[in-house]
């Protein structure tokens, strides 16, 4: 039988409407480099992926100028207007080379500074897992959940002892994400990320500790923290 093979999806179809940048935040740049560039080469440089497809946005011009475009590991297709939908676009493209027994990496494109270490270690600790699982991170602040009145009133302080954020990548094979977000979307359920539609099927995905800076850029204050980041490694 043939070992289960490795393979990422990096959805960059999403416009960055916070980032207020006039681009996608996948196109902003740090140290001269695409923010997508240092995502995929982080990841395809550290570990022995059989291939990448990146989901774009249909009207996308940015790609052709990156440093991915002219790598021969690397696919893309057309996104959707959700990342679910993104996802299983990239998902349905790959059909042909990947085997239902094989892991699927998804990671978020303004997500560069993942740890290789992490990476390693995701891959080590779910390997042999049956259904698969995500990077996470224990939450370190108080938590408040607040009223629905204008003021945004305390309504009370909520024990965080068991929870987690999610991060990326998460990890699952090829199969059951399929058959996981066809049926959620088309149940009309809230996915938000991968792991949410594998716990929609009935499975349960396993958290492997990650490193709390493995930052989204997500507004603009996260740009210049993701470049001190990255200094760092």
């Amino acid at each position: 039988m043939t070992a289960p093979r490795l393979w990422l999806i990096v959805p960059a179809a999403g416009i960055g409407q916070r980032m207020q940048a006039g681009q996608p935040k996948q196109y902003l740049r740090i140290d001269q480099r695409f923010i997508l560039d240092i995502t995929l080469s982080r990841l395809m440089d550290s570990a022995p992926f059989s291939g990448c497809m990146v989901p774009l946005h249909p009207a996308d011009h940015w790609w052709p100028d990156t440093e991915a475009s002219r790598d021969s590991r690397i696919q893309t297709c057309t996104g959707g207007s959700e990342r679910a939908c993104s996802v299983l676009s990239a998902l349905h493209a790959m059909a042909e080379q990947v085997a239902d027994d094989d892991w699927i990496l998804v990671h978020d494109a303004a997500r560069p500074c993942l740890h290789t270490r992490d990476l390693s270690n995701l891959i080590e600790r779910l390997y042999d897992h049956p259904v698969g699982g995500l990077l996470a991170s224990p939450v370190a602040d108080t938590l408040k959940r607040a009223d629905t009145g204008e003021l945004h009133e305390v309504a009370e302080t909520v024990d965080r002892s068991d929870l987690w954020r999610a991060l990326t990548p998460q990890m699952f094979r090829y199969r059951l994400l399929v058959d996981s977000l066809e049926a959620a979307l088309r149940e009309e359920l809230p996915v938000t990320d991968e792991s949410s539609a594998i716990e929609f099927s009935g499975n349960m995905p396993v958290l492997v500790e990650g490193r709390p800076d493995n930052l989204k850029i997500t507004v603009p204050a996260d740009l210049a923290l993701a470049g001190f980041i990255l200094s760092r490694f």
